[in-house]
């Protein structure tokens, strides 16, 4: 069963494994202390995944293993491990599944949100910007444009579909309940149910997540962002979740970009917060990416960052210039960036097996080798994944076409 990244309920370079730690001891703040593989041989160390490609660190997001049976924080490592990334942007679900089990809480009724979910008010919380402005939200975004319909080889397009990343604002959890999201008043059980979530976080030991920090890098596996924020947390929250990423080793949080009347204060102060905390604020884009989506981001605040998706850049008509143009003028406010291979609206808005759309992937990838610029390049998985395999096999893919591109 597939679920929504706001069902499924994501940290930039925080110390790579050792295999990639060569010329890499410079994060985006400054000189951070890599983590160290505590106690491993070199025998162990070699047979660690090493998605490092010619200086071009190569990732997933967890997100892509959402069609797999088992959402919890073990499970996720052991599908990161067998497609040999060792760098990862997680969703906060398996962050709240591990802390739960850990900490042995289970929310009441009401609280909101299992393990492999979406739940709201654990402490991968997250959500959208304040009064659901964020994209996705709620409302499906439109996934092809008006007028006269393509064709993609000789295929007339279907009938426009809501993009498959319509609603997924937030990491595991959203804004705690008894903020009621812009909906009406909480219900009493929604507040008690607030509160229980708020006592449960207070209470939380940063050890717990220092320790899942440390199982996925003794494994060999760096969480380089996590997609945990949301927009309409209060202070106490903003707290907790920069504590969680830092526990985490984060350079980066991540979260869908604000929109709407109060995007402009929202990203004033979470770009705010994450200079404070020595953490950056980077926002996701859908097909509403263009050259100048990110201007009133980068202008609100130092620490607001791009989680720029290339791939749905292209489905979104290449507004204003492309990929390329996009990471030559703003690749030092791109903390991490994703890829997947879609077709340009006139084209059907595809969502495709890489090399068969027309995201310049290739490209992309050597513009940032030849550059030498430290930016996370991010597999996202999201095509539809063939009979017979899963999907740790099609990440494994993308990742070997990463290796092509790169050779």
């Amino acid at each position: 069963m597939s679920y929504t990244r706001r069902e499924f309920g994501k940290l930039a370079l925080a110390g790579l494994p050792a295999a990639a730690l060569i010329g890499r001891s410079e994060s985006i703040f400054g000189a951070f202390p890599p983590s160290r593989l505590s106690g491993a041989s070199a025998r162990q160390v070699a047979s660690k995944p090493n998605s490092l490609i010619n200086g071009v660190q190569i990732g997933t997001i967890t997100y892509s293993y959402r069609s797999m049976p088992d959402q919890s924080a073990e499970a996720t490592l052991k599908y990161v491990v067998d497609s040999g990334i060792n760098a990862i942007e997680m969703m906060g679900a398996p962050v709240t599944d591990y802390a739960r089990k850990r900490s042995g809480f289970t929310p009441s009724v009401g609280a909101g949100g299992g393990r492999g979910g979406g739940g709201r008010g654990g402490p991968g919380g997250g959500g959208g910007a304040r009064g659901g402005a964020a994209r996705g939200g709620n409302a499906p975004e439109a996934a092809a444009p008006t007028g006269p319909m393509g064709s993609w080889n000789g295929e007339a397009c279907a009938l426009p579909q809501p993009e498959s990343g319509a609603g997924r604002a937030g990491g595991a959890a959203g804004p705690a309940p008894a903020r009621g999201g812009g909906r009406g008043a909480p219900t009493p059980e929604q507040v008690a149910a607030a509160e229980e979530q708020r006592k449960w976080r207070q209470s939380l030991s940063m050890d717990i997540f220092k320790d899942l920090r440390k199982m996925y890098n003794d494994a060999g596996v760096t969480i380089y962002a996590v997609k945990n924020i949301g927009g309409n947390m209060s202070d106490e929250e903003l707290e907790f979740v920069f504590a969680v990423n830092e526990a985490l080793g984060a350079t980066h949080t991540t979260m869908e970009l604000p929109e709407g009347p109060e995007a402009a204060a929202t990203l004033k102060r979470l770009g705010d917060w994450g200079l404070k905390k020595k953490i950056y604020v980077a926002y996701h884009s859908h097909t509403q990416g263009s050259m100048t989506v990110f201007d009133q981001a980068f202008a609100a605040s130092k620490g607001n960052r791009a989680n720029v998706d290339l791939g749905h850049f292209v489905a979104g008509g290449n507004k204003g210039g492309t990929p390329i143009d996009f990471m030559n003028k703003f690749h030092d406010r791109v903390a991490s960036f994703h890829l997947k291979d879609r077709t340009l609206p006139e084209h059907c808005a595809l969502n495709l097996a890489w090399g068969k759309g027309e995201t310049p992937i290739k490209e992309l990838l050597q513009l940032v080798a030849r550059n030498k610029w430290d930016i996370p390049a991010t597999i996202e998985q999201e095509y539809a994944i063939p009979a017979g395999s899963d999907a740790v096999q099609e990440v494994k893919k993308c990742l070997e076409y990463c290796r092509a591109a790169l050779a």
